[in-house]
């Protein structure tokens, strides 16, 4: 397998007042295409700076970042956007769906940047929703939807654009336990039949448990590093 995400000696520090707050003490870490990888680690441990370095939301302050070989830890706003864009989708705990739009509606909103007509729009949508389990709720509303099935759509958003990599941070925070095993059950399929590269962040042990290989953070550095 190709070696797909490296970073080198990552650190990030923070302004607080007077005082730097070191975020992240030189992590290195390498991911290789199609693996899933669960982030661990109790809050405050580094585990959200490092995964918005990986979806470019954030730039390290010292350290170097390589995406599918291409350095991108000191590419400009615009470089980062494309690549947000086109490589990564994100599944976040709170859905993140716009209320007053449809469900595919909200899946076809990373496709409006891409040149793509309505129609190629609507057609990647449609797939992508049936492809998650959706299929004949494509027009129903946010609040139309149970919490499980608005996150199949931020899935369903997540994958439109075909990405590399998906970055899910506690995307089954605000579910129940059933609903929380069918939708990693789902991040599992995508993971071995797409062979897309997932990085999740979670506290929870049981939903760490579908990952590969869990990577555990603590006081801004890897303190483990194990394959299940």
């Amino acid at each position: 397998m190709a070696e797909f995400i490296k970073v080198i000696d990552i650190a990030k520090k923070y302004k607080m007042g007077d005082v730097d707050f070191p975020a992240l003490k030189g992590v290195s870490l390498a991911i290789d295409r199609g693996e899933f990888v669960a982030i661990m680690g109790p809050s405050g441990s580094g585990k959200s700076t490092f995964m918005n370095i990986l979806g470019c939301l954030d730039v390290p302050t010292d350290g170097r970042y390589f995406l599918e070989g291409q350095e991108v830890g000191s590419l400009d706003k615009d470089d980062l956007a494309v690549i947000r864009n086109k490589k990564i989708g994100f599944v976040f705990q709170s859905f993140n769906l716009l209320a007053r739009i449809s469900a595919i509606e909200n899946v076809e909103l990373p496709l409006l940047y891409n040149g793509l007509s309505s129609k190629d729009r609507l057609q990647r949508g449609i797939a992508v929703l049936s492809a998650v389990g959706l299929k004949g709720k494509e027009y129903h509303r946010p609040n139309q939807l149970s919490g499980g099935e608005q996150q199949r759509v931020a899935i369903a958003r997540a994958l439109v654009n075909n990405p590399s990599i998906i970055l899910a941070d506690e995307p089954t925070g605000n579910l129940d336990s059933q609903t929380s095993a069918e939708l990693m059950t789902l991040f599992k399929q995508l993971n071995k039949e797409k062979h897309i590269t997932i990085v999740m962040v979670t506290h929870e042990a049981d939903i760490a448990s579908y990952a590969d290989r869990r990577v555990c953070f603590k006081d801004g550095e890897i303190i483990k590093d194990e394959c299940q």
